[in-house]
């Protein structure tokens, strides 16, 4: 899985004022070889440049699209929050009725109570008045049988 590490070159990178050198002769070698030193190092400042521009706006474009989905998640929560209020508010409501409700039928079940309790009163003053028309009847029959000649 690892591999071996390879050699680190050092070398060191000659400045500009040290690669133009006047006696340099313009067809030689060392002038090719200068004119390649440059080259690689106008091409490495170039890529460098443009490395740090890629790295900038990758940057700028990552916090963009963490700001999105922060965005996103928190309008998510937030409409979690409301939703759940909502729900708080219409809960209590729903409570508030029911214990209303409650109330008005326990009165009705008193009221029922008392109306079944007066047809029940009703119903034995009835039978007590037949009771005592009856009574009533048999003593007036036992006086006529003990006035009658």
């Amino acid at each position: 899985m690892f591999s071996t590490p390879l050699p680190v070159a050092r070398a060191r990178v000659s400045s500009t004022a040290e690669i133009e050198r006047p006696n340099a002769d313009p067809g030689g070698l060392e002038a090719s070889l200068l004119q390649l030193i440059q080259d690689h190092q106008q091409t490495y400042l170039k890529l460098r440049d443009e490395t740090e521009k890629a790295k900038k706006d990758a940057i700028r474009t990552a916090m963009r699209v963490s700001d999105l989905l922060v965005d996103t998640v928190n309008g998510g929560v937030q409409e979690g929050f409301i939703n759940e209020k909502r729900i708080e508010f219409e809960s209590r409501a729903l409570t508030a009725t029911v214990i209303r409700f409650a109330k008005q039928t326990h009165q009705w079940l008193a009221a029922s109570h008392a109306i079944n309790t007066a047809i029940k009163e009703i119903g034995d003053f009835e039978n007590w008045m037949k009771t005592m028309e009856f009574d009533c009847r048999s003593i007036n029959s036992a006086i006529q049988n003990i006035h009658q000649p």
